[in-house]
């Protein structure tokens, strides 16, 4: 299997409490064509001195002021170099040490621009307490009228793709991954569903209502 890179992106601000295990989750990943890149809004809290424990380690660290998530998701999508780009927010965590991998796996043998997962919803004072879970399930277009779309988190996307079709508009404060998502859709990427679970995300997060 021909190993192509694969970037995952974090983006953060003010996260002490959360980043160190996010960071972990992903050098913790039996994929080794992996590149991660933080970007940090700017923080105050210490989130930058966990960080730099990791020097060497993280591909690339940006930390400067920005106009909120979307700005600076787009910004580690500029920056990054894989063929397949996914974003895992910094309070939540691969579900294992195998997501990356099993990624990869689908990329390669499927012909398909995209793939994305199930989300398990843990406690946000103990993560090992799972909530709930969002199984996103198949897609048929159909689905859409009932305002059904895939998990962000869970979702990985060809580079090109961001290339072809833009990436997230600054012009939505809230939705701007829905937004992102339904805009790929329309425009007829190929998906396929893995059918696990792939990321851990605590409850109460940006975007953790379904």
């Amino acid at each position: 299997m021909i190993m192509a890179k694969i970037s995952i992106i974090t983006v953060c601000f003010n996260s002490k409490a959360t980043i160190e295990n996010t960071i972990d989750s992903v050098l913790c990943q039996d994929y080794n064509s992996l590149e991660y890149i933080i970007i940090d809004g700017g923080s105050t809290d210490g989130t930058l001195d966990i960080i730099k424990k990791y020097e060497g380690k993280v591909s690339c660290v940006i930390s400067e002021p920005d106009q909120g998530i979307y700005d600076a998701m787009n910004k580690g999508i500029k920056l990054a170099t894989g063929a397949v780009i996914g974003i895992l927010n910094s309070d939540d965590c691969f579900s294992d040490n195998h997501v990356v991998s099993i990624v990869a796996n689908r990329f390669d043998s499927e012909d398909i621009d995209a793939c994305y997962g199930d989300i398990t919803y843990v406690d946000r004072e103990v993560p090992s307490r799972r909530v709930r879970f969002w199984q996103a399930g198949g897609y048929q277009q159909d689905r859409l009228r009932d305002g059904w779309i895939m998990p962000h988190p869970a979702f990985f996307v060809r580079q090109e793709i961001y290339e072809r079709y833009g990436v997230f508009n600054l012009n939505f404060k809230v939705a701007a991954d829905y937004e992102l998502m339904l805009r790929f859709l329309l425009k007829g990427i190929k998906m396929s569903y893995v059918n696990q679970s792939l990321i851990n995300m605590k409850e109460g997060g940006h975007s953790s209502r379904n």
